[in-house]
């Protein structure tokens, strides 16, 4: 058993403060396989653990990080062997338990997934939990109906990681895809993406003033909610359906059921902390064959473990393009 590099928080004076520091392997977690992490990533629930937000982290010091990819190095299960490429994401890790801002982990084996041919680690953290939620989303909605050729699917937060995923996966499947956005200076970025059309976030951010709208949408991906998702539902063409997959504009939902009840709408929830493993296992094989990776490499930026804490804010505010991926190596 050999130290790693982390970076560890510790609570001081009632806040949390980030240090880089070298941890014995003996602190690590209870689990069946230990990973050798090349790369994890930045997710919204990161930005709130870094700043301490929500009591989401229990128990300091703490390993965040809610995604890794990696090679296993140890393992006492029949699933993996040493060399083994997997994926984490979810469960909690990084959370209620260390996770992989840190050169090594060790969690159960039902945790991990394989890494898919063709997919390597730094395109598995591009992806990371955003991405695989904004898969998740894409399965729901086919599930309930949705095909290409039924109309304009809509996409909020598309400037963001979960958003940026979402809108070049339904354009490769063939979708006609309008992004909405507060950065109009995204507007090139998110057309490469596959993006037909922008709108502005301002014209669904109002709660909606009556129950129905004009129908619109065959399908939406949310990934803001509140005042957002309320006026989406009034949009919606009959029986359509939109996915809830974020918060970013608050929790709240003022509403109506007359959507529901007259148009026979779908209001879908996405979770891809708790999803069943074999679910997860379909999205990451839908990952590896229908996103284009060529445009998943356009939505990149790669950071070392240290920058972490000064991109916890901007995260938090929508101030981050497309995905971050962590090199824990520096």
């Amino acid at each position: 058993m050999t130290p790693f590099r982390a970076l560890l928080l510790h609570e001081e004076g009632g806040k949390v403060v980030p240090h880089i520091e070298t941890v014995d392997e003996v602190q690590l977690p209870p689990g069946e396989v230990t990973v050798r992490i090349e790369y994890s990533t930045l997710n919204y629930k990161d930005g709130m653990i870094l700043q301490g937000m929500g009591r989401l982290v229990r128990n300091y010091p703490h390993v965040p990080g809610v995604d890794f990819a990696g090679i296993v190095e140890r393992s006492e299960s029949h699933e993996f062997k040493a060399g083994d490429p997997v994926i984490l994401t979810g469960w909690r890790v990084g959370e209620a338990q260390w996770g992989g801002y840190a050169e090594k982990a060790r969690v159960p084996a039902s945790y991990l997934v394989r890494q898919p041919d063709g997919l390597s680690a730094q395109q598995a953290m591009a992806i990371g939990t955003a991405g695989f939620t904004a898969m998740l989303a894409v399965m729901a909605l086919e599930h309930h109906g949705l095909k290409p050729g039924d109309g304009e699917v809509l996409v909020t937060g598309a400037a963001g990681g979960l958003g940026s995923v979402a809108v070049a996966l339904l354009s490769r499947l063939g979708y006609r895809v309008i992004a909405s956005t507060g950065r109009p200076d995204q507007r090139d970025y998110l057309t490469e993406l596959g993006a037909a059309d922008l709108i502005d976030r301002a014209s669904l951010a109002a709660n909606p003033s009556r129950p129905l709208d004009r129908e619109r949408w065959s399908g939406a991906v949310d990934a803001v909610g509140g005042a957002t998702l309320a006026t989406i539902l009034t949009q919606l063409k009959y029986r359509a359906s939109v996915t809830a997959c974020g918060l970013a504009g608050g929790a709240d939902l003022a509403g109506t059921v007359i959507p529901f009840l007259l148009r026979g709408v779908n209001l879908l929830g996405i979770d891809s902390v708790m999803c069943p493993r074999e679910e997860r296992i379909e999205a990451w094989q839908r990952l590896a064959r229908d996103l284009p990776l060529d445009k998943l490499d356009r939505m990149i930026e790669t950071v070392p473990l240290s920058v972490l804490p000064a991109l916890a804010p901007k995260i938090l505010a929508g101030e981050i393009r497309g995905r971050t991926v962590v090199d824990v190596t520096k």
